[in-house]
């Protein structure tokens, strides 16, 4: 049961890379915060994607990716008494969606213009869509204060459960959540983002 839960956590990067219309990815942050004095940044200890008491490969990944996306917004890793500390969650949940069939003599068969209906019966039932979704958080947390000072959340179906969390994967998913931080080491101002790119 413990190897499915980690290959299925595995998975949540992967739902990220295989929905075609992409996850819903949203961003928040502390507005009474002062983002100027974050420089450093680290990890905390456990992890939430290490519920099981030893480093995941997806931990590993979902690190890389991280110190790739805060180093290129100036901050700088310190493992002894970090400005911020990054802290991941994942999680799935099976979700039921009820599509409701057209009624079996309504609009839609309008074009028999009344002569004659279907039998008793006629017409399709509810579709039901059972599905997986995945939840990716990226929490950034202020390492004196102990307060989240701002979160990323990415939440999309799991197209395929027995997708491996690949680096590849890991990267673009926290390539996404990122894009909805706003900030660079020592800055206090958020930075706008640039409307010319999609």
């Amino acid at each position: 049961m413990k190897a499915f839960k980690m290959l299925a956590v595995g998975s949540l990067t992967g739902l990220l890379a295989a929905c075609a219309s992409g996850p819903t990815v949203k961003g928040d942050y502390d507005h009474k915060a002062d983002f100027a004095q974050y420089r450093t940044f680290g990890y905390m200890s456990p992890l939430g994607t290490d519920k099981a008491g030893y480093s995941t490969l997806l931990t590993e990944r979902l690190k890389d990716a991280t110190r790739g996306q805060m180093e290129m917004r100036g901050y700088v890793y310190s493992a002894s008494n970090p400005d911020l500390l990054v802290n991941f969650n994942g999680k799935l949940q099976q979700k039921t969606q009820v599509t409701e069939a057209p009624p079996a003599m309504g609009p839609y068969y309008g074009y028999r213009g009344g002569f004659y209906g279907g039998w008793p019966g006629y017409g399709w039932g509810d579709t039901v869509y059972q599905y997986t979704e995945g939840t990716l958080n990226v929490d950034l947390v202020d390492s004196r204060r102990k307060q989240l000072v701002w979160e990323g959340v990415a939440v999309g179906e799991v197209q395929n459960p027995e997708m491996a969390a690949s680096a590849q994967s890991v990267e673009k998913a926290v390539a996404l959540i990122f894009a909805k931080y706003p900030f660079r080491a020592g800055v206090a101002a958020p930075q706008l983002p640039d409307k010319s790119k999609p």
